[in-house]
């Protein structure tokens, strides 16, 4: 499995889901990636919501363009409901999305799709409690580990981060394999 040369995009606010920041930051690296963490700049750092986790972003998103990058991750939690707030991290979601990059977000992930608007027409999945929001913005939701949908990628929980790393990986033309 190698992503020598791919540029990653993991997007952070306050209260992201620690594992599903920490987990897909780890693998990306141990795989080659250059995993670049880019902020909304409503803070210099940022604190999951479990507290097991703080980290200091490379980047803002006013400071970045979807063009510097191969992938995108957005993490789950209470983060994704404050991202939305800041243009800057809906527009990059927004263009990463229209360049045809890979846009992989889980848990709560797709609330910051959902206000990008790039739900419509697609197959997806996402924790159970917004799945209602899901539906409402156009997207088709099924309750399964992982969906790839051209170059969305979506997961539910925690629990399904080896999956969600697989897909990534795999969409990015690294070789497939268990990561746990």
């Amino acid at each position: 499995m190698s992503l020598v040369g791919k540029r990653i995009a993991i997007l952070v606010e306050q209260d992201f889901e620690d594992s599903e920041l920490a987990e897909p930051l780890q693998v990306m690296r141990d795989a080659g990636a250059e995993v670049v963490l880019v902020g909304s700049g409503s803070q210099e750092t940022y604190q999951g919501k479990k507290g097991t986790i703080s980290v200091r972003p490379d980047a803002t998103a006013d400071g970045v363009r979807a063009a510097d990058f191969d992938a995108l991750i957005i993490p789950g939690g209470h983060a994704p409901e404050k991202m939305r707030l800041h243009a800057p991290m809906v527009d990059l979601a927004r263009d990463a999305y229209r360049q045809g990059k890979v846009v992989a977000a889980i848990c709560h992930g797709p609330q910051l799709l959902i206000s990008a608007d790039v739900l419509r027409g697609h197959t997806l999945t996402c924790v159970r409690s917004i799945a209602v929001d899901v539906r409402n913005a156009g997207g088709n939701y099924v309750d399964e580990p992982v969906v790839r949908d051209r170059n969305l990628i979506t997961s539910r929980t925690p629990a399904d981060l080896p999956a969600f790393d697989n897909a990534i990986i795999d969409a990015l033309g690294g070789a497939k394999e268990a990561l746990r």
